[in-house]
């Protein structure tokens, strides 16, 4: 097990190149079982949750080669349709095997998925949607058995916006016989990336990033060398932590268009921001103003990932800020160790209230989750004195070489092995 130490009180300058969307990049290793032919993945960013990806893609007898950041899939002789509940239990994203694995063996075996711990997250959106496009399925001691004859073309609407049920539709209807049109679909960026990587294999996709998408079934899909969209959340990463610490610091690659929301919150706390092709550049000076209100929605909303970063924040500028997390109902977990640090926060259900101080203090804090960890990085680096931040496991599921970035930009970040 590692942890970081990290001296904090360090302005940050720089540049610092964000990497491809987790969010994105794992859907797109679900696909690859779509074809007999080999898929490159490029750019693929060297995080944990990647390499559990591929375990679970070998185990169903694909072959998986790293060549440095490209990733090629060979999945012509893929012949399972189980996935082992360790590696499921260990990756919510092994979820997205279901509509890939129907579409290819018409059936499959799975455990309930898990990942970080915030909350429940259901997945029963994507088990009706399946049941529409002819898919019978039974659950027994924690597993999930899927089958199909055919799948057939259906007219689907999803009561919420889930990402991964709209991801998981469109896995399972791009091959089936028929038109499906999905209504209520999840609009974000990583939705569009994945319709642009099924029709670059050869599907017939319109609609992504709409609340309507068409998929017109076609028989066969092709190997294809793709490169995945940046990823929208480590770049809002940076840009908190530069507001955090202040300083001015340029994040390449990032979209400004896929990251309106935060761009706003980010000037209404005092932030300079300016954007130009893919960079977007900040500057941080003086004590900030909090946020008045920060509320998680679906895209183009507020998103979820980065709220424990934005109560970092909120937790060291001026006033005070309530942050309501309306996707998972325990992502507030993190609060009580940005507390030992001497923030003060007061979490009500999925209610945050925020009264800034001026300086958090260091302290030994542990990462439950992703996100979280993340959030404690960006408040150490903000404090006084040295901290450390234990069970790097979390943030190494979506964040590669984070201290290596951070130490681009100025900031004093040390790995150490426990």
């Amino acid at each position: 097990m590692d942890k970081f130490m990290i001296d904090g009180g360090k302005r940050l300058y720089g540049s610092v190149r964000v990497q491809s969307a987790k969010n994105s990049v794992l859907p797109l290793f679900a696909a690859s079982v779509l074809t007999d032919q080999p898929v490159t993945i490029r750019e693929t960013p060297l995080i944990s949750d990647a390499a559990c990806m591929a375990q679970i893609l070998r185990e169903l007898g694909a072959e998986v080669r790293f060549h440095g950041s490209d990733v090629t899939i060979d999945s012509s002789n893929a012949c399972s349709h189980e996935i082992s509940s360790a590696l499921t239990k260990e990756l919510r994203s092994s979820v997205f095997m279901l509509g890939s694995l129907l579409t290819r063996f018409h059936r499959a075996l799975i455990a309930y998925p898990g990942g970080c711990d915030i909350g429940l997250r259901p997945i029963d959106l994507h088990l009706n949607a399946l049941k529409r496009l002819g898919v019978s399925i039974s659950e027994r001691d924690g597993f999930i058995l899927c089958r199909c004859e055919k799948l057939r073309g259906a007219e689907i609407v999803l009561d919420f916006p889930s990402v991964g049920a709209t991801e998981n539709i469109l896995l399972a209807s791009v091959k089936a016989e028929g038109t499906t049109v999905l209504q209520g679909a999840a609009k974000e960026p990583e939705i569009v990336d994945l319709q642009n990587f099924l029709n670059a294999m050869g599907a017939k996709i319109v609609g992504a990033g709409t609340d309507v998408i068409r998929i017109e079934g076609v028989k066969e899909l092709r190997g294809v060398s793709y490169r995945p969209i940046k990823d929208r959340i480590e770049a809002g990463t940076f840009l908190i932590a530069c507001a955090v610490c202040g300083g001015e610091v340029e994040v390449v690659g990032a979209k400004a268009e896929n990251m309106g929301m935060l761009l706003h919150k980010l000037r209404e706390n005092g932030c300079k921001i300016h954007t130009k092709n893919d960079k977007i550049r900040i500057e941080s000076h003086g004590r900030l103003k909090c946020n008045r209100r920060i509320e998680t929605m679906p895209f183009p909303g507020f998103p979820t990932d980065l709220q424990a970063q934005a109560t970092a924040l909120n937790a060291v500028c001026e006033g005070g800020a309530l942050i309501v997390e309306n996707l998972f109902e325990t992502r507030f977990k993190y609060v009580p160790e940005l507390q030992k640090m001497g923030a003060d926060i007061e979490v009500k259900g999925r209610h945050a209230f925020v009264r800034g101080v001026p300086r958090l203090h260091a302290a030994s804090v542990s990462a439950g989750d992703l996100r979280g960890g993340a959030a404690l990085v960006l408040a150490a680096l903000g404090a006084e004195g040295t901290s450390e931040v234990l069970d790097l496991s979390h943030i190494d599921r979506g964040y590669a070489d984070l201290q290596g970035k951070l130490k681009q930009l100025g900031a004093e970040v040390r790995r150490v092995r426990v």
